[in-house]
């Protein structure tokens, strides 16, 4: 009897510990600090959508000194979000990046110009000074000043580009009649400086035909061909796509959520509000499934550069559907 009951008390506290072995681990790399942007993730994380789902999940914030391509890479993740001109210049070199999810349906990258320098339509900025990021994020600008035939050369019948680091500065102090900005973040540091809605000209690379695919979710190919690594993406992929439809629905709380996971404190409550209400608006309705008609305009863009292209071919194998498959 004794035996019995040690046996029976054994396997209880036995319990505790194959239910904490039973949730897959999964780490995710962001591309940037705690914020709105990747408001899905940490909606889904603390509402237990992983959880739910058998997963443990964990989230590494990114920073300016952190590239995910490389953090992947190096075994530091199994899934990254990063924009697709970073992952496919990643893949030409070596990584094999694979789009498994395309969160960002539309372009956040615009670029916001002083309307006192008499900027009013794409062709008013021959002459002016321009601020690019660059990293692989200057080709929609390059792609679209050679659709117009404007040079980058600082010529008269030209532009002058300038190269952007992390902020407006450029624009708040004169030293650039245009900077580029995302419609959640940098556009708002610009409104914050002291200039209105009415003060600025702004032209949405989206609008002008020369976007590239933004934030996605990607693995590594090699993984992708386990059956069990793509099973634990679709269970991912679907408790995220949860988590930001829980975000659009619950911008306030989603708010919380992404404060208490902020260890930077760089953006205030009314920061990532804003965000939070213009993220929304690039999101994919209810489907992250990439559209390959998007994808295979973000190759052509990336492609077009006459003296440094992004990407010298096209990819193959660069994006899957397997993961969605799995998911039905």
């Amino acid at each position: 009897m004794r035996t019995l009951t040690m046996l029976t008390t054994m396997a209880a506290l036995a319990l505790p510990v194959a239910a904490a072995r039973a949730a897959d681990p999964v780490t995710i790399q962001l591309k940037w600090v705690a914020q709105a942007q990747f408001a899905g993730y940490f909606v889904a994380k603390d509402k237990g959508f992983y959880k739910d789902a058998g997963l443990d999940v964990t989230i590494n914030p990114g920073g300016p000194d952190v590239a995910p391509p490389q953090v992947i890479a190096g075994g530091g993740a199994d899934v990254v979000v990063d924009w697709m001109p970073s992952a496919l210049a990643s893949r030409e070199k070596g990584v094999p990046l694979v789009n498994i999810s395309q969160t960002f349906k539309h372009s956040g990258l615009e670029l916001v110009c002083r309307k006192d320098t008499g900027i009013k339509k794409p062709e008013d900025l021959r002459g002016k000074t321009v601020g690019i990021w660059y990293g692989g994020n200057e080709y929609p600008f390059l792609n679209w000043m050679s659709k117009l035939d404007i040079p980058t050369d600082g010529s008269a019948k030209g532009v002058k580009v300038l190269k952007q680091g992390f902020n407006v500065d450029p624009i708040l102090q004169k030293q650039a009649d245009c900077v580029s900005a995302m419609t959640y973040n940098e556009y708002w540091q610009i409104i914050d400086g002291g200039y209105k809605p009415s003060d600025l000209v702004v032209f949405n690379y989206e609008k002008e035909g020369v976007n590239t695919l933004e934030d996605g979710l990607y693995a590594m190919e090699p993984k992708l061909k386990d059956p069990a690594f793509v099973a634990k993406m679709a269970k991912f992929v679907k408790a995220s796509v949860k988590g930001w439809e829980y975000a659009k629905a619950h911008e306030d709380e989603a708010v919380k959520i992404i404060l208490a996971a902020d260890t930077t404190g760089s953006k205030t409550e009314k920061d990532q509000k804003r965000m939070m209400g213009e993220v929304a608006k690039l999101l994919a309705p209810g489907n992250e499934e990439l559209d390959p008609k998007d994808y295979d305009r973000t190759v052509a863009v990336l492609m077009s550069g006459k003296s440094d292209p992004v990407i010298t071919k096209k990819p193959e194998g660069a994006w899957t559907h397997a993961v969605y498959e799995a998911m039905k």
